[in-house]
This record gives structure tokens, sequence and C-alpha cells, in this order.
């Protein structure tokens, strides 16, 4: 038996041909719904991977990283009421106002280098308005230090405040971008760094970008690696273009002038600055 037969309102019976493939056919149809059920959780996982790469990190990180600058154990500056000694409206005590530090340009202090890991300074850079005070800690490997807490110094560089070049690393995306804002900094910027007791303010002498095999731009003099070094620099580095290591972006700087935390805060850390 090849077939079954039907019969028509005008007509004798007609053979009906069986439908063939159609188990191959659903069989396909459930694959294809398979497959794109799984794309779809691809695509789910694929976004709660950067919502947390990009965004949550950053929360974290930041909530870390003023955590670790709220923890360290240094001198404030010092601070003194208004010269007029008004208060508010209702008569409020007049709020203090911070005792500026007169700019020195004799020999620094230098502090030894610390143990890795180890948070021994921190970062504030005023063209970067809105940003916070960034911890800066010894080494430069993701899992100890730029990851959980933001600036990286690189081991072997000079100290703040040293002869040599003061080189630091941090990430320019995710873990709270420390050096998201690099590229808005000019010649002539201050870059402030304050260790327990000192503030060293350098500025901004110029910048590059390079690939990451050009290792000689945190060498004692950026660039020759083999001269002796005679100035006080500093050297920012992170990756470059954003969301790729492929390159490095480089801001270079010069010591221009340090001050005693106990003599005040620099001019370039107040208001109107």
């Amino acid at each position: 038996m090849t077939g079954a037969t039907a019969t028509t309102a005008t007509g004798p019976a007609v053979p009906v041909t069986p439908r063939r493939g159609g188990r191959a056919a659903g069989a396909a149809w459930g694959a294809v719904g398979v497959l794109g059920e799984l794309l779809i959780t691809a695509g789910v996982l694929l976004l709660a991977f950067l919502a947390w790469q990009l965004w949550w990190t950053d929360v974290v990180g930041n909530r870390e990283q003023a955590s670790v600058v709220a923890g360290l154990e240094r001198e404030e500056p010092p601070t003194t009421a208004p010269a007029d000694g008004t208060g508010d409206e209702e008569g409020a005590a007049p709020a203090p106002a911070p005792v500026v530090a007169p700019p020195r340009y004799d020999e620094p202090p230098v502090d030894e280098e610390p143990a890795h890991a180890t948070t021994f300074a921190t970062l504030q850079v005023p063209r970067w308005a809105g940003e916070p005070e960034r911890p800066v800690s010894q080494g430069t490997d993701r899992e100890t230090v730029l990851d959980v807490l933001g600036i990286g110094h690189y081991e072997g560089t000079a100290m703040p405040g040293g002869v040599g070049n003061f080189a630091v690393a941090a990430h320019r995306t995710t873990y709270a971008k420390p050096f998201h804002r690099i590229e808005e900094l000019g010649v002539g910027d201050p870059l402030v760094v304050r260790t327990d007791d000192t503030w060293y303010v350098y500025r901004v002498t110029s910048w590059d970008v390079v690939t990451p095999a050009d290792v000689d731009v945190i060498a004692p003099v950026p660039g020759d690696p083999s001269a002796e070094p005679t100035e006080r620099t500093i050297t920012l580095t992170t990756c470059h273009p954003m969301y790729s290591a492929r390159e490095r972006y480089v801001v270079h700087g010069v010591l221009d002038h340090w001050a005693p935390v106990a003599d005040g805060t620099p001019a370039e850390l107040l208001p109107g600055a």
C-alpha cells in the first residue's frame, strides 16, 4: 500500500500522498530554537559581564580606595578661622580656612621605598575637578595593587621628591579608573603628591603615546636610560586608546616645589587656584 484515498464532493476518491520529512523539519526547527535560546543567554551573560567590568568595578574600586585614603595615619594640614572672625547670619562660629603652605625650593625630604603593596602616598590633580584623592601604593601588578589599591609605583624608580623619575601607573577604565582623564592634562598643570608629612608639587612638561615595549619612559631620565638623572621628575602611564591595551599614554612632569604638611596646604589645591 503506497498511499491513502480521499473522497471529494465532486468525484471519485483520489490518492493522498503522505507528508515526508515532517519529523526532520521539526527537529531542525527545534535545533534552531535551542540555538536561539543559547544566543540570548550568551548575550545576557555578556551584558552582565560588561556591567560588572565597566560599572561595578568602579563602584567597588572608588569605595575601597576612599577607605584606604581615610585609613592613612598622617598629619593634617593646619587651618585657621577667617581673618574678620565673622560667622554666618545665625551667629554660628566661622568655618575654618586652610592655611596656604609657602612653597619651598630647597632639598626636599625623600622616603625609602616601602614593602610591596604598601600605600605610602596620594595623588591629587586639580585639573581633574571632582576626582577624589587617590592612594599610591608600591608595585604595579594588577592582583595586589592596580585592581585593588588604585595607583601603583614602579618598583625601583625614584620616590616622591627624589632625583630621578617617580613613575606610576593606573587603570584608565575599570577599577575606579584613576587615570581616566589623563588626556585632559596640559603643560604646566600641577600634579600634587602627598606623603605622611610632605607635599610635592610637580608640573606637567610633556605627554606622548608609546608602545608597551617602550619602557624607557620610566627610566631615571625618561627616554635615555644611560643618562645620569639630575632632575626630580614624575611619569604617569596608562593604557591607550580607551578600552584597549595596544599602546600607552604617558605624561611627564618635573618637581616645581615642595612643602611640609605642617605648614599648610599647597595653593594649587585651594579654591581659585
